[in-house]
C-alpha cells in the first residue's frame, strides 16, 4: 500500500492483515463530514511516519454492513487494531497528539 493512500475496507484484505499481526486502523469517514475532513491529513501523517500501518476507509453512508460489524454509528470514527485485537476506538477525535496516541496502542 502506498502511503497517504489508505483503501477502501475489504473484509479479505482485513483478514489478511489480522492474521499477519499488522497494525490497522479502520477509518470510518463521509465526504460530506467535516470532522472526517480534519482527520484525514492527521491519519495521512501517521500513514507516512508508519509505513507498515494499514489503513482501510469504511464509507459510512454505503457500508451499513461494515458498521454493524464493527459496531460504529457514526462517521469520523477511528478502530484501531493490533492483529485480531481491538486496542483503541475514538470518534470525532480531531487534536493530532490524541489521534497519534490512539494510532500508537497499535503499533
Amino acid at each position: 500500500m502506498a502511503a497517504n493512500a489508505g483503501q477502501a475496507y475489504d473484509a479479505k484484505a482485513f483478514t489478511q492483515a489480522q492474521e499477519a499481526g499488522k497494525s490497522i486502523v479502520v477509518d470510518v469517514t463521509a465526504p460530506w463530514c467535516p470532522t472526517c475532513a480534519r482527520q484525514k491529513p492527521i491519519i495521512q501523517a501517521q500513514e507516512t511516519a508508519h509505513p507498515a500501518l494499514v489503513v482501510f476507509e469504511v464509507d459510512f453512508d454505503t457500508a451499513k454492513d461494515v458498521l454493524r460489524q464493527f459496531h460504529v454509528q457514526s462517521q469520523s470514527t477511528l478502530v484501531v487494531f493490533k492483529g485480531a485485537k481491538e486496542v483503541g476506538r475514538s470518534t470525532g477525535e480531531t487534536d493530532p497528539a490524541a489521534l497519534g496516541a490512539l494510532i500508537a496502542k497499535g503499533l
